[in-house]
């Protein structure tokens, strides 16, 4: 599941990269849209919640830019109801410092082959704030399709705030036959 692109490397996170992870999470918690959470986690939440998501096969991938974690994407369960099982939903952060230099692209590929090598069949992205045209774009780009729009769902920073619903078919889609 890793790729070299230059000077950037797609690897599996690690339980040694969660401190980056959590630095670059809380700046989009407390500076951003993409996460409707308003308080950051703590580095043993956010372990928490990496071990969980490891525990079940699903990829959570970093992007090194010479050596330093310039962003993360994972796939975590989509809801918990056992017919959603074979749905996840995407998240895909990247340090402010590096955003708009491919980071988020470089990450989604590897993102999607670890959901369908998973067993997984749908991909849902729930993206906070219909003006996170970055993100929107960077869903389309890898064939997501606007599939939703929940209109003022979310109340942070003293405004309401939409969430987009994208949708990618993987692993063969409603086509195929889950795993049993």
């Amino acid at each position: 599941m890793s790729s070299t692109n230059n000077r950037l490397v797609i690897r599996p996170a690690y339980a040694a990269d969660i401190a980056r992870i959590t630095a670059i999470y809380r700046s989009h918690v407390m500076h951003g849209l993409a996460s409707f959470e308003t308080e950051p986690p703590d580095d043993a939440e956010m372990l928490r919640r990496f071990t969980s998501i490891r525990e079940l096969a699903l990829p959570y991938l970093v992007a090194e830019a010479d050596g330093v974690i310039a962003g993360y994407a994972y796939a975590a369960v989509y809801r918990t109801r056992p017919a959603y099982r074979y749905t996840v939903e995407d998240s895909v952060y990247v340090d402010q410092e590096y955003v708009g230099q491919g980071i988020g692209s470089a990450l989604m590929p590897a993102l999607i082959d670890g959901c369908a090598a998973a067993g997984r069949r749908q991909i849902i992205a729930v993206i906070g704030d219909s003006a996170n045209h970055g993100s929107i774009r960077l869903h389309e780009k890898f064939g997501f399709e606007r599939v939703g729009l929940l209109p003022a769902v979310g109340y942070k920073f003293g405004r309401w705030v939409d969430s987009v619903l994208m949708q990618k078919a993987v692993g063969g889609g409603q086509r195929s036959t889950p795993p049993a």
